[in-house]
Order: C-alpha cells, then sequence, then structure tokens
C-alpha cells in the first residue's frame, strides 16, 4: 500500500518560468526508496513535497497532486504533514533548534506536548537508533557535522513517522557513521514504514531498495536498483613540479574548548604545492584542524605558522559564506579583493556554473551552493587552500571537476589541506593522508611518486 502518491506533479519556484518538476508521477511504499540524479536536477525539491515545504514555504506554483498518509499536501498544514513525514534536511547546522542533543532530539515530541515519560523513552530508542547515545550530555555547538547529522536523523525517528525522508544524509559521514545511518535506514524500512532518501553515494544502499528514482531536468525515470553501475573513481593529472618550502606548521598545539580538549599536543606541517588530506571520524578534531591551520581558532597551548598569502578556506556549512546577489559577483568580490587579474569566467567553467552564474547562490541546489562557494574562495592563486568536506552534495560531474581545480592550484604552488571522507577523491588528490582520531594526528599512507 502505497503512503505518498505524487500524481502528474509540476512545481515552478517563484519567479521561474521552467518548472523544477515536471509531471512526475510516483508512488511511495514501505520499504527504502533512492532518489538519485545530477545535482540541481530536482531531487530536493521532490523531497520537499513529501512535508509540504513545496508549495507552503518556498511559494510558487503547482499543479497536479500529491497525497502522503492520506493527506493532501496542498491543502494541508506543514505542522501536521510534520506528524506523519520525518524529514533530515542536507544542512544539519541550520534545522538545529536547541543548545542541548537530548533536548534537539526531543524538540518535535515537545511541540506535539508528548507526555514526559513517552517522550524520554522515544528520545532514548531514537539516539540509540541513530548511534548518538554517546553524545548524551554534548552541547550542539562543540558537535561536527557529522555528528549534528545525526542528531538531525534522531530528532526526525523520535517522532516515529509513517515516512522518512533523507537529503544526502551519509555525505558528512566517516565510514562508521554511514554504516549507523544506513542501520537506522534499514531499520525503519524494516518496520514497515516508508524511507526515501537522496544520495549521490548509492553503493551501499542499492542491494537493500525497493525502487530507484532517477531525477534529471525536473522529470522522475524509475530504473532498476540491480542495473546501477557505480561511477569510476576520478583520476588527478600528473603534477608538473615538485613540492616546494614549507607553508604551514602546528608545534606541540593543543586546541578546543575549556572543557572539552578536541586536539593535544599535535606537530604536523604542510608545503607549497602539495596536497594533505585529512581523514578520520566524526568528531576527531579534523574541522578544529583546519581552523587552526586558518588562524580562525588560538591554540590552547603551542604555536601555529604560516607563510603570507591569501587563504581560502571552505567550512562544512558554505552557505555562510554566500550573500551577493549572483554566483558571479561572489567570484568578481573575491577577485578583487585578492588583486587577482583572472575572470570570473575561468573557475565558473572549471566548476560547471556557467549556467547559473546570474542567480542568487542561496536559490540553488545543495550541490551547486557547494559549488558556487568554492568557486567563492577559490579563484585565482590562493597561497593556502582549506577545505572542510568538499564534496558535499556534488555529483560525479562536480566531483571530478574539484579534483582537476585542486591540482591546477597544486601545481600553481597553493598548499592545500582538504578534511573529506570521501575515499575515492582523497586518494586521488592527496600526497600524503593524516588520521585525525582522539587528539592525536598519525600519518596513513603516501601517495604514489607519480603524482
Amino acid at each position: 500500500m502505497a503512503i505518498a502518491r505524487l500524481n502528474r506533479l509540476s512545481y515552478w519556484y517563484p519567479n521561474q518560468r521552467v518548472p523544477a518538476l515536471d509531471e512526475v508521477s510516483l508512488q511511495v511504499g514501505a520499504g527504502l526508496t533512492l532518489v538519485a540524479g545530477p545535482s540541481g536536477g530536482g531531487k530536493s525539491t521532490l523531497l520537499r513535497c513529501f512535508n509540504g515545504l513545496v508549495p507552503h514555504f518556498h511559494g510558487g506554483r503547482i499543479a497536479g497532486s500529491a497525497v502522503v498518509d492520506g493527506m493532501d499536501v496542498v491543502a494541508t498544514p506543514t505542522r501536521r504533514l510534520a506528524r506523519a513525514v520525518g524529514f533530515v534536511f542536507q544542512d544539519p547546522e541550520l534545522q538545529t533548534v536547541y543548545d542541548m542533543v537530548e533536548r534537539e532530539v526531543g524538540f518535535g515530541l515537545e511541540n506535539i506536548g508528548a507526555p514526559p515519560r513517552e517522550m524520554r523513552e522515544w528520545v532514548a530508542q531514537a539516539m540509540r537508533d541513530a548511534g548518538v547515545e554517546h553524545l548524551a550530555g554534548r552541547r550542539m555547538r562543540t558537535l561536527s557535522g557529522g555528528e549534528r547529522q545525526r542528531v538531525a536523523l534522531a530528532s526526525a525517528l523520535a517522532m516515529r513517522p509513517r515516512l522518512v525522508v533523507l537529503d544526502e544524509p551519509t555525505s558528512q559521514l566517516d565510514p562508521d557513521g554511514a554504516g549507523l545511518v544506513l542501520q537506522a535506514i534499514s531499520a525503519v524500512a524494516d518496520d514497515g514504514r516508508a524511507v526515501v532518501v537522496s544520495e549521490h553515494r548509492l553503493a551501499a544502499l542499492v542491494g537493500v531498495s525497493t525502487q530507484l528514482i532517477n531525477v534529471e531536468r525536473g522529470r522522475t525515470e524509475a530504473v532498476e536498483p540491480s542495473a546501477w553501475v557505480p561511477p569510476a573513481p576520478p583520476s588527478l593529472p600528473r603534477r608538473t613540479g615538485a613540492p616546494g618550502g614549507e607553508a604551514w606548521s602546528l608545534r606541540d598545539v593543543t586546541a578546543g574548548f575549556p572543557d572539552h580538549v578536541v586536539l593535544d599536543g599535535v606537530e604536523l606541517a604542510g608545503r607549497q604545492g602539495e596536497v594533505v588530506a585529512l581523514s578520520g571520524p566524526n568528531g576527531g578534531g579534523k574541522t578544529t584542524l583546519l581552523r587552526l591551520i586558518a588562524g580562525g581558532l588560538a591554540p590552547l597551548a603551542g604555536t601555529v605558522e604560516r607563510r603570507p598569502g591569501r587563504i581560502a578556506y571552505l567550512p562544512q556549512n558554505p552557505t555562510a559564506l554566500l550573500h551577493r546577489p549572483t554566483v558571479r559577483s561572489e567570484v568578481a568580490l573575491t577577485l578583487e579583493r585578492a588583486g587577482e587579474p583572472e575572470s570570473p569566467e575561468a573557475i565558473l567553467e572549471a566548476l560547471g556554473l556557467c549556467d547559473v552564474a546570474g542567480r542568487y547562490p542561496r536559490d540553488l541546489s545543495c550541490g551547486e551552493r557547494q559549488r558556487s562557494a568554492l568557486a567563492a574562495v577559490l579563484p585565482g592563486r590562493p597561497s593556502l587552500v582549506l577545505l572542510d568536506e568538499p564534496t558535499r552534495g556534488m555529483d560525479v560531474g562536480a566531483r571530478d571537476a574539484l579534483v582537476r581545480l585542486i591540482a591546477r592550484l597544486r601545481d600553481s604552488g597553493s598548499s592545500v589541506v582538504l578534511a573529506t571522507h570521501d575515499a575515492a577523491v582523497r586518494d586521488a588528490v592527496a600526497d600524503r593522508v593524516y588520521e585525525v582520531v582522539r587528539g592525536g594526528v598519525r600519518e596513513l599512507a603516501r601517495a604514489a611518486s607519480t603524482k
């Protein structure tokens, strides 16, 4: 029996002539439905139809019908749909309400007036299902992006909805964290509920899915899950020269919060024209390490040094960087401030953004926003490049474009440091790989000398 039905559904965002969804018809029943397709193709828009954010929050025009758990999406307030549909967004940092983990997980139950005893039981169960029981008592501001993602999943599961919708739920997670999320998704599906997941990384999901829907240019197509073929890993162009002198260093550095030390006694350095990749679990300290190198966080002890020059820093939440009216103007502002003669079109073309260069960045899909933020920080020749989960929300084409851009920066003398759970990108670009875990940093591997 279908929990959700869309029949010839079309949707236009405000002031847009081309529909974001075009004559979409599909049914979602118990089990796992995967939603795939390129960035900007309409995946997130489709998912937001299930909980009524399209059209109630985003506005615009809608045609056709959408029914979820017997409720007409267009005629039903989102507060009622929220009881039947649990939603985990691409940007978990933007959906946090409370500062403490347990209160955040129980926020939805609190809103519907759940009895205190029942609320405690459901919150505890949801935290176990999402693998975040060890975060009990922690403040949200001390969590990594991946930890926030799992807390957001726990918040959705606590409501015990009939339909759970997740938009890129594993894009910031380490392998263990991703495994816990996939276990939780499978448990919900096995319980007879429906789960809809939008993902670019499908390898771990296609084998347990009931259907696969590809979304491209607003249109949907059913694909047999067993017919899915994993994309080829990216390859890095051969380097044009050897790494240069030391670009940055950490000497006996301790960092974190007064009540929570994240890194302790770290010794690490990077060179010009070199790519260093940071691996390790969520919450291990990768973001803290990047902030130390950038100068955005002062160490509790030890010294941090870096060569003079422009620092290009991409945080985990790229939306925080985007404030200009258009993507092109974001790039132009960076080039102007840096005194770089490069045209904005160079990096817009390199990252496949020419078609959206005139759009407001915050109106774009998560993957397009990620590329826009990269375009805003990476044009020209920055001395130091720091990237925190740069492939978040990216499709295969965008990921490959990023790898080529990193090669160009490396060969122009930039020192590049990236924190990533994307093993394919890490293995393609890194000259050195370090694991950041339990307050320490240790080298895992050295890339082949042919890079």
